[in-house]
C-alpha cells in the first residue's frame, strides 16, 4: 500500500523531493492532489507504507 508522505506545493519541489528519495533507493510516486487557478497546484509524494518512516527520515535530513 502506497502512503503520502509529503506534499509539495509545485512540481519543482514535487521533482526535488521525489529525487532525493530515490537516491536513497527508496520507490516513489507523485500525484496532482489538487489544481485550482487561484492557488496552483499540490503534488502528494508516495511511497510504500513500509518505508514511509525512512522517507519521513530523509525528508527532514534534506530540509524538504
Amino acid at each position: 500500500m502506497w502512503t503520502v508522505i509529503y506534499m509539495a506545493t509545485d512540481k519543482d519541489a514535487a521533482q526535488k523531493a521525489e529525487q532525493v528519495l530515490k537516491s536513497e533507493g527508496i520507490l516513489v510516486k507523485t500525484r496532482e492532489a489538487m489544481r485550482s487557478k487561484k492557488h496552483g497546484c499540490c503534488i502528494e509524494i508516495l511511497v510504500p507504507e513500509s518505508e514511509a518512516q525512512e522517507a519521513q527520515k530523509v525528508i527532514l535530513e534534506n530540509n524538504l
